[in-house]
């Protein structure tokens, strides 16, 4: 039998692990059976979503959790350690899986490769307090979740999502993102994000495809012709209202290094497949927090005039929508309900293409 048998197989789990943008911002390197290396990467260099590599992070501790849940149904209890001497823009982290009778299959498993993103909107039905209880045990005992659920909660959240919108909309480092990242006429994707799945009507697609053709174009039309109503209004603002519920999730302690980070992570990806495993849809909210931590760390993102202020401003907004101790401890942000599996979506490399020649 191939000793490397059980390791592709977590590893093929693994992939499937969500990451901003569909970056996949990982490597594998087998160094024994028993022994994976995990080769990471942010994108701070070109996104403007990555300036301090903490989305990455987050990633990549969905990762490390995903090939956990995957390691449990081969008994395999996963240990990760983060080499000390790699860079904090290209952490290493070191999986070891041991032979633990006592590890129970995780039953998220099978969540891992239908768990996707539902952009468009979904059922306002509130969740149960059944489901709110799986939720809450998912993330235990070092995070907590904040909802915002109430219509006037909706409400308020959609307007500032609105408002972030903007910031994405207008600024030419979120444009050179948004078009190296969106594959066009595309129903699935394995290392972009399929048009199909960006949630616009198809009339708003296709002006999407022909003004991102070039920055000129997007403030043209940015300008003169409000370009940035149809998609906020399609993309933000309906979906803001039309959910079950917005959530936070909230460190005990305020996130500062990278295996913060990582840790939320792992506890994110526990969330998202909490949702699929109920039946739930789920899209992730993060530019928000990206662009009041910018603010409120003093970041420059953009040579666009006007951007820190708008970035400032929507920092005011998100603490008036969600409180200061909740802005202070978020690592992440969507929201959730019942709707329908999206019929298009982000797929992932294949796993021979992440693999990285090891003395396994």
């Amino acid at each position: 039998m191939d000793s490397q048998a059980p390791l592709l197989q977590i590893l093929d789990f693994a992939r499937w692990a969500p990451s901003g943008d569909n970056t996949q911002p990982w490597r594998f390197e087998i160094l024994g059976p028993d022994h994976v290396a995990v080769h990471g990467f942010d994108t701070r260099d070109h996104c403007v979503y990555d300036l301090d590599g903490h989305p990455s992070q987050i990633s990549i501790g969905a990762l490390i959790e995903t090939a956990a849940i995957a390691a449990s149904h081969h008994q395999l209890r996963t240990v990760a350690t983060r080499r000390a001497d790699a860079l904090e823009t290209r952490p290493v982290f070191d999986l070891r899986f041991i032979a633990d009778p006592a590890v129970t299959p995780s039953p998220l498993l099978d969540s891992i490769k239908t768990r996707s993103v539902q952009r468009r909107p979904l059922k306002t039905r509130p969740l149960t307090a059944q489901q709110k209880q799986a939720f809450a045990a998912a993330v235990a005992p070092d995070y907590t979740i904040h909802w915002l659920e109430t219509g006037t909660d909706r409400l308020r959240v959609a307007k500032m999502l609105f408002h972030s919108a903007k910031i994405r909309l207008v600024t030419p480092e979120a444009y050179r993102v948004h078009k190296d990242i969106i594959e066009w006429q595309a129903r699935f994707s394995e290392d972009r994000v399929p048009d199909q799945a960006l949630g616009t009507d198809p009339m708003t697609t296709r002006l999407m495809r022909f003004v991102m053709q070039s920055w000129d174009r997007v403030e043209l039309f940015n300008r003169f012709f409000a370009g940035t109503w149809a998609p906020r209004i399609q993309l933000d603002f309906v979906p803001g209202l039309a959910c079950a519920a917005h959530f936070l999730l909230l460190a005990k302690t305020p996130a500062r290094t990278i295996d913060d980070y990582v840790a939320a992570g792992r506890a994110t990806q526990r969330f998202w497949l909490t949702a699929t495993q109920q039946g739930l849809q789920l899209q992730p909210e993060v530019t928000p927090l990206v662009f009041t931590r910018y603010a409120r760390e003093g970041v420059d993102f953009s040579n666009k005039p006007g951007a820190q202020q708008m970035a400032q401003r929507l920092g005011r907004r998100f603490v008036d929508v969600v409180g200061e101790q909740a802005a202070a401890h978020a690592v992440f942000m969507g929201r959730v309900g019942h709707g329908q599996q999206p019929s298009s979506r982000s797929l992932r490399r294949p796993l021979e293409s992440l693999m990285i020649s090891g003395p396994a």
